[in-house]
């Protein structure tokens, strides 16, 4: 592999321009946009998520020697349109919601204007991180939700691909997990990393008060000791007399959470380790964690689920092309009206009405000017503009990138949550918890 983002693509991306380059329609210039039609089955909203790390994705899009001559080899375009692939660097402009920002069917999320050729090609770099990120961080913000405060780390290397791993835990900390297990997450992100000992270490020694010995030795009292390797209620006294009442946490991973936690919250407190934490990393969802929220919880790992967006692994994004020049040079709005799968054509802008709760009430989409026209809104002080420049000519806006990006993404969901009505949080099915108008 290199270091180019350029064949992270269909190939019908590739012979489209190829197409459109010997019919001259290649450099028209065009609007396209992702948006989601609808929400997961159930959802009331859902979170942003992946921006950042598209933005870099594309500024990486470039054909090398060694792509140019696979699809040399492989005979996908004519040598003319891999001559211009050569030279190919994305100049245009994309504009979006915030990372972090909620978003409703509608949303227009990405707007990308360049020319066709240009903007077609990022059409699967775009949905993939779009639509797996997003994912990720609207289940993520649903387990934040019903947490409570309780601070939860990101746990599910092992139950997705070790790419998928690092973009998970990356978009369920934007949505408010505090941790993760992920050590290239760590270095890549900036992400707070966790973690211990599994069964496996307990496992390898001759009895579990050794294997706790070691730990505490290597780490500290304060560390996290596993507690149900064997028997639960000999682990907690065993862990209390080897690490002292000082010990930091203990972690349980199995049985019927509710009455075992209660149980081992009482036993800690008998023993005078009565500041001693209990984490919880077994199976966890958003359902299991609000069952817990009576429970003497003090923090939840989440695997699975979380890398998983909690049964929707894909947030049901597309990338259209809504609108490009006509040969006199004016917008031409163009839209798909295939059955179920309805577009806007047009160019867009956003915003979001705040009433004077500064509670969200209804998403606004104005079909004109596009997202630099701001004269819809611009003085309705009720609407929260929604879309920023986050690249112009081909260059992104460092704000929106690295650790910076990220944390900026994670303070800004932070913010939105606070707008959302408070049917956004049941986790019962519901529609979109605002509607989606178009103006």
């Amino acid at each position: 592999m290199t270091g180019s983002a350029a064949l992270f693509t269909d190939r019908y991306e590739l012979t489209m321009v190829d197409a459109a380059l010997l019919d001259g329609t290649a450099h028209r210039e065009s609007l396209f946009e992702a948006f989601a039609r609808r929400l997961p089955d159930g959802r009331r909203y859902g979170i942003v998520a992946g921006t950042g790390r598209l933005l870099e994705l594309i500024e990486r899009f470039r054909f090398e020697d060694a792509e140019l001559e696979f699809l040399r080899e492989q005979r996908v375009v004519r040598d003319e349109t891999l001559d211009w692939l050569a030279d190919y660097r994305f100049r245009g402009d994309v504009w979006g919601y915030r990372e972090g920002e909620a978003y409703f069917p509608g949303s227009p999320l990405v707007t990308i204007q360049a020319s066709f050729a240009e903007a077609v090609m990022l059409e699967t770099l775009v949905l993939s991180v779009l639509n797996y990120d997003s994912s990720v961080a609207s289940a993520a913000a649903r387990m934040v939700s019903v947490a409570l405060g309780r601070p939860i780390a990101e746990m599910g290397s092992r139950r997705t691909n070790e790419g998928s791993a690092v973009a998970a835990a990356r978009a369920a900390y934007i949505a408010g997990f505090d941790a993760t297990s992920n050590l290239e997450a760590g270095r890549t992100w900036g992400i707070p990393t966790m973690g211990t000992a599994a069964h496996a270490f307990t496992l390898l020694h001759d009895s579990e008060e050794s294997a706790f010995r070691a730990q505490v030795e290597a780490m500290g009292p304060g560390t996290t000791l596993l507690i149900d390797t064997y028997d639960i209620p000999t682990g907690v006294e065993t862990a209390v007399r080897v690490a002292g009442t000082g010990l930091g946490a203990v972690r349980i991973d199995s049985g019927d959470l509710p009455t075992v936690v209660a149980a081992v919250r009482e036993q800690l407190d008998e023993l005078g380790a009565v500041n001693t934490r209990i984490t919880v990393t077994s199976d966890l969802d958003e359902f299991t964690l609000a069952a817990l929220s009576g429970a003497p919880v003090d923090a939840y790992g989440v695997g699975t689920s979380v890398v998983t967006g909690s049964g929707f692994p894909a947030a049901g994004m597309v990338y259209k092309l809504v609108a490009r020049r006509g040969d006199d040079g004016e917008w031409v709005s163009v839209a798909k009206s295939s059955t179920k799968k309805l577009s806007v054509g047009g160019r867009k802008n956003a915003a979001r009405r705040i009433d004077s709760t500064r509670t969200a009430r209804e998403e606004l989409v104005f079909v004109g000017d596009g997202p630099d026209g701001e004269e819809e809104f611009a003085d309705d002080d009720q609407l929260r503009p929604l879309m920023v420049r986050l690249m112009h000519e081909g260059r992104a806006d460092a704000a929106y990138t690295g650790h910076a990006g990220v944390e900026a993404a994670r303070a800004h969901r932070a913010e939105v949550m606070q707008e959302l009505p408070i049917e956004a949080f049941r986790l019962g099915r519901g529609e979109p918890v605002i509607p989606t108008t178009y103006r």
